[in-house]
């Protein structure tokens, strides 16, 4: 189903960061998952017109229980979806077997935290990641040439994983929000479970990604401390990869959500600006557009 976004507003978003209107288009899928075994909700969010346009497959984080997964949805990352595609991109959001609408088992389980299986549970993320990726390059709107793969939380390193395993074609950079596995900001508030067999997987995602990658973090974010996100991000670096870390800040009550929170937008958007430029990826905005 395609429809203007949102419906009550004639097409037109909110920018959170300039205050301004452009005109957007929402669509709900069903993609075929890896294999044509499966379909995968997907939401697409992006600018009107022909294109083309540089996509963006954003992935969702992973909740601590089975019905926070049953609740999964493409609408909590809506705002951070409304600023990338109203400056140019086409911004693909599936939901992974197990999550919202997806449904069905809980494929990317990787075990006990005492005892994690990480590359088990990566590998079934990122092909459904790479599902969604294969399609969205064959979307008559997107410049196939202009990819980039991002995440919040679980859905960081399901990226990153993605972008090192999979070395996609077309991929342009990677944008880890927040990116981590193991976090309870209820029983182990800002240190995460099983840290050293995650950072085991960063180490071997530094020496296979090959395009840039930001790793943004908030000062207090309560599933993975500042020490901890540092940790990851040097392991990652050391294997020759071109990685830049931010530590924004302290965000609310819980850094962990400054990206999927709309106020958090004004922090974390010229982050994404300038890391982009330095880069040479295109990051600007859509036009025409009116005032408020």
């Amino acid at each position: 189903m395609l429809v203007l976004w949102p419906a009550a507003d004639t097409g037109h978003t909110y920018n959170y960061v300039s205050g301004t209107r452009v005109p957007l288009v929402k669509e709900a899928l069903r993609i075929p998952g890896a294999g044509g075994r499966y379909t995968l909700a997907t939401t697409v969010l992006r600018p009107q017109g022909p294109g083309p346009f540089g996509a963006i497959v954003l992935n969702h984080g992973v909740p601590l229980t089975a019905a926070g997964r049953a609740r999964e949805s493409a609408e909590f990352l809506m705002p951070a979806a409304e600023i990338f595609a109203e400056r140019g991109y086409a911004v693909i959001m599936p939901l992974r077997r197990g999550f919202g609408a997806t449904g069905g088992w809980f494929a990317e389980d990787s075990g006990a935290c005492g005892n994690p299986n990480y590359a088990r549970g990566e590998a079934a993320a990122a092909a459904d990641v790479m599902a969604a990726y294969n399609y969205a390059r064959k979307l008559p709107y997107v410049d196939s040439s202009r990819m980039i793969l991002a995440g919040q939380s679980a859905g960081g390193v399901t990226a990153l994983y993605a972008a090192g395993t999979r070395s996609p074609e077309g991929l342009v950079a990677v944008l880890a929000f927040a990116a981590g596995r193991g976090g309870d900001p209820v029983e182990h508030p800002g240190v995460p479970c099983a840290v050293e067999p995650l950072a085991k997987v960063f180490a071997d995602l530094g020496r296979q990604v090959k395009v840039p990658v930001l790793f943004h973090y908030a000062a207090n974010d309560l599933f993975f401390n500042s020490a901890t996100s540092q940790l990851w991000f040097d392991r990652f670096n050391a294997g020759g990869a071109r990685a830049q870390y931010i530590l924004q800040p302290p965000f609310s009550d819980n850094g962990h959500y400054i990206f999927s929170d709309g106020a958090g937008a004004r922090v974390w958007v010229p982050a994404v600006e300038r890391f982009l430029r330095k880069y040479a990826v295109p990051f600007g905005d859509v036009g025409p557009r009116t005032d408020v």
